[in-house]
């Protein structure tokens, strides 16, 4: 099957290099290119195609155009897969992009659109109402949420560490309590903060967040 493409990019080297990339794939038809958010959307309006193909920034802001696009669409064309392209590794954009659902979404970095198995790979997956994530930017996903982990243990205090320790160990109340020399009511407090701070819902649940984290050691 024939997929009818619309393909939104300022940049007329990149979009020429766009368009002669869609090219080796016949069954791939490029049936319009523009420039900017204002002339994509009405380019999807009047040639009602199967997959749009958009940069993030284009004018008239050249800040988030793109994902801007990706989110109208599901509105008023909810049909249309959306494969958005990013000059640079941005997670937020990508967290954007999947925030009201993956189904017939991409985001793919620009290194990729010069090979067209990838490139096609992707088009027929939105198409078919599947997502893409470039590989590139999950790496970015996990390191953040690692970095983003280990200053969750950053904000505990001392004490608090401590009585996370022996929560690791699998101690009680009554245990951590006789350790530190502290009453059972202030390990529970402690243990409340621990909770709250690392989002977690139970002392199983935080023991087993620390260790996967090799906290409490």
């Amino acid at each position: 099957m024939v997929l009818r493409l619309v393909l939104a990019e300022d940049s007329y080297l990149m979009r020429e290099g766009i368009r002669a990339s869609l090219a080796l794939d016949e069954d791939l038809d490029l049936v319009a290119a523009c420039g900017s958010y204002d002339e994509l959307i009405p380019a999807v309006d009047q040639h009602h195609p199967d997959v749009v193909l958009t940069d993030i920034r284009m004018p008239p802001t050249q800040t988030d155009e793109g994902i801007r696009a990706a989110n109208l669409f599901r509105d008023t064309h909810p049909g249309i897969g959306v494969v958005v392209l990013s000059q640079y590794v941005e997670p937020d954009y990508a967290v954007r992009l999947f925030a009201d659902g993956s189904d017939g979404r991409a985001y793919l970095l620009k290194e990729r659109v010069g090979d067209i198995d990838e490139l096609a790979g992707a088009i027929r997956r939105v198409a078919e109402g599947g997502s893409v994530l470039d590989p590139k930017v999950v790496d970015a996903l996990i390191e953040g949420r690692s970095r983003d982990e280990s200053s969750v243990l950053g904000r505990l205090t001392d004490r608090e560490r401590e009585v996370l320790a022996h929560v690791v160990a699998g101690r009680t109340y009554a245990e951590i309590a006789a350790a530190l020399f502290l009453s059972e009511k202030t390990v529970s407090s402690h243990i409340s903060n621990i909770l709250h701070k690392t989002g977690t819902a139970n002392r199983a649940e935080l023991a087993a967040w620390a260790t996967r984290r090799g906290a409490g050691s």
